[in-house]
């Protein structure tokens, strides 16, 4: 693979300080790091590759010469300043829900549908943690029995939140354990610590939230079936990092709980942990601190449904993910390396 310059945008936050490790780790050929963030954080140094990089400051201009943006910025900043990276020549690889849903925009899973990298005209999406996190299992399956129904709940972790969302949880558990009020909430509707809730965006007329419409759209666009059916519930739990999710498919044809682990033993990305008998607990099923800092996607527990009537093939499973890796970071990289 031939060097590149990268720039990050919003390098100083979860999502940037993680694309950093990242790219250490899968030793991506960088010839020049630029990392970008707001003016107060600018002046600031980031370590990579045994140095320590100066942060500047996300402007048009900083984008000159730059071959590869990875964008972990929110999504008023990445429509203000990706689409001055590509009048620059770069290509933009985001993270942000900015560009998700764009028709001209890929949004890209690598071990899915790597093949809309091609299509790109600049921008390439990265999917919602939460949708990367449940379609890398269930696609292996879709290939073999043809997903019509997808019925969703998550269990996202605080960091889900970025920055803020960790040190609110922080702080709530040291109040709670001094025995003090925990106080205002913010980013959070209401308090996590010794609670969950199930809220993460804001309501539509319907009464869905803002992320379960995201598990659906976004869904249907990264496997090309536009009819496909998705009924999501998120929840905000107290876990600091890695969502976890039940998955209830539904198939064209039948798929036994047998053949599924089959394929999930073998697809890309995947490590199946299903063994409720094991004496180790850790072999009966995945947890979020199984799937914390490292990038498969964990999934065991995989039964029938029995609530599917007569002529209706459905399984149910439970996976786990590090939303800030694979869901987020790794994600971008790995499309990232697919650019060059």
């Amino acid at each position: 693979m031939s060097e590149k310059v990268i720039a990050i945008l919003g390098v100083t936050g979860v999502v940037g300080t993680q694309m950093l490790q990242c790219l250490e780790e899968r030793n991506f050929p960088v010839s020049r790091l630029v990392p970008l963030a707001s003016a107060r954080s600018a002046g600031k140094t980031v370590h990579f590759q045994g140095n320590d990089v100066k942060v500047v400051e996300a402007t048009p201009a900083a984008f000159e010469g730059v071959d590869i943006v990875l964008g972990a910025a929110g999504d008023k900043t990445a429509k203000a300043l990706l689409p001055e990276a590509v009048r620059c020549g770069a290509v933009c690889v985001d993270n942000s829900h900015a560009f998700r849903l764009d028709p001209d925009v890929p949004l890209v899973i690598p071990e899915i549908n790597p093949q809309d990298v091609q299509a790109n005209k600049g921008i390439i999406a990265n999917p919602n943690c939460a949708t990367i996190i449940g379609l890398v299992p269930t696609w292996p399956l879709h290939q073999a029995a043809g997903l019509r129904r997808l019925i969703v709940s998550t269990y996202q972790a605080a960091s889900g939140a970025g920055m803020g969302g960790l040190r609110e949880l922080e702080r709530e558990t040291q109040a709670v354990a001094a025995g003090k009020q925990v106080g205002e909430t913010t980013p959070f509707p209401r308090q996590l610590e010794h609670n969950l809730f199930p809220q993460i965006g804001g309501f539509d007329e319907v009464g869905y939230t803002s992320e379960e419409v995201k598990m659906g759209n976004e869904g249907r666009k990264i496997m090309h079936l536009p009819n496909l059916r998705v009924n999501c519930t998120c929840v905000r739990v107290p876990v600091v990092r890695s969502h976890a999710e039940s998955i209830t498919a539904e198939f064209d044809r039948e798929l036994s709980p047998q053949e599924a682990r089959s394929i999930l033993a073998k697809a890309p990305g995947v490590r199946l942990i299903d063994d409720p008998s094991a004496a180790d607990a850790t072999l009966r099923y995945p947890t979020p601190l199984d799937s914390t800092n490292q990038d498969l996607v964990l999934v065991g527990r995989v039964r029938r449904d029995v609530s599917a009537p007569d002529g209706v093939f459905s399984l149910t499973y439970w996976t786990c993910g590090d939303q800030i890796r694979k869901g987020a970071a790794t994600n971008a990289v790995q499309i990232a390396e697919m650019l060059v």
